[in-house]
């Protein structure tokens, strides 16, 4: 199983940028690494994924435009890029992998402890 590890959440006012960090680690590696992220009160909603061979990104609606995954496979490490961000993207957001690049959280089976990121308005 991959072992994964956020870094890179803080506090920041609307509009701001952050960038959140995944480290992979583990004897195997799944094909798709993914964000996630989880509001209080709100259900775990997919964000960004991306596949370590070269591919296209897939995003969710409400952060396309405003945030960029990508990836170091050297390092075996997913980048999320956060640019233009709102109250609203408050949340813990985790990293995930699996094996389909997809937006359901069954479908991923390695999961990190998570990172808060917090917007003031």
């Amino acid at each position: 199983q991959v072992q994964l590890v956020e870094t890179g959440g803080g506090f920041l006012q609307a509009g701001g940028s952050l960038r959140l960090s995944c480290a992979a680690s583990g004897r195997t590696f799944s094909s798709v690494m993914a964000w996630f992220r989880q509001a209080p009160g709100k259900e775990r909603e997919f964000v960004a994924a991306i596949r370590w061979s070269a591919d296209s990104p897939l995003y969710a609606d409400s952060v396309k435009g405003r945030f960029t995954i990508s990836k170091n496979s050297g390092r075996n490490t997913v980048y999320l890029q956060m640019n233009s961000l709102k109250p609203e993207d408050t949340a813990v957001y985790y990293c995930a992998a699996g094996p389909w690049k997809v937006a359901a959280v069954s479908r991923y089976d390695s999961w990190g402890p998570g990172t808060q990121v917090t917007v003031s308005s």
